[in-house]
């Protein structure tokens, strides 16, 4: 199934090489009892509109989820990404890169989840790694500090959700 939006503005794809040398990175991680599998179900499923208020929009390619899936997100209605996986290590990592936003300023984006077992539980880990046009460097330095937050409230959502 295609993905369709409003005018898409490309992106350069990427892999683990730009996930650690990105010149803006944003690693988070949060402990929680929940067993890795219950993680692994909660942020791959599709339904995470319910309970994670700052992705407003979600909307994913045909099943079976894996490596080549694409999906769209749309974050507090104002950015839509579509992007493709590139890693699927069921019920342990998937990594993605971007492939087109819907405004314009980003060069490169992706991300990588990895979910760990611990003694208590899990622990979950997100990268988000973020190369922007010349003009947009400036933009995206000032937004790190709201980045940072609504990566944390995202985790601290998951935290939350895995209680009930």
């Amino acid at each position: 199934m295609a993905l369709v939006s409003r005018h898409w503005f490309p992106l350069v794809e990427c892999d683990d090489a730009f996930l650690k040398s990105a010149p803006f990175r944003y690693v988070q991680s949060v402990e929680t009892t929940a067993p890795s599998e219950r993680i692994w179900e909660v942020i791959t499923g599709y339904d995470l509109l319910h309970w994670v208020p700052v992705w407003t929009g979600l909307r994913w390619g045909s099943p079976p989820l894996g490596v080549g899936t694409e999906r769209a997100v749309t974050l507090a209605v104002v950015l839509t990404v579509r992007e493709r996986f590139y890693r699927w290590v069921e019920g342990k990592r998937f990594s993605f890169s971007g492939l087109e936003a819907s405004l314009p300023g980003l060069r490169n984006v992706a991300e990588d989840w990895v979910i760990e077992s611990t003694p208590s539980g899990s622990r979950l880990t997100w990268t988000l790694a973020v190369g922007a046009r010349p003009w947009a460097v400036p933009l995206i330095w000032l937004g790190g500090p709201v980045i940072r937050a609504l990566q944390r409230r995202v985790l601290r959502t998951i935290r939350v959700h895995m209680k009930n």
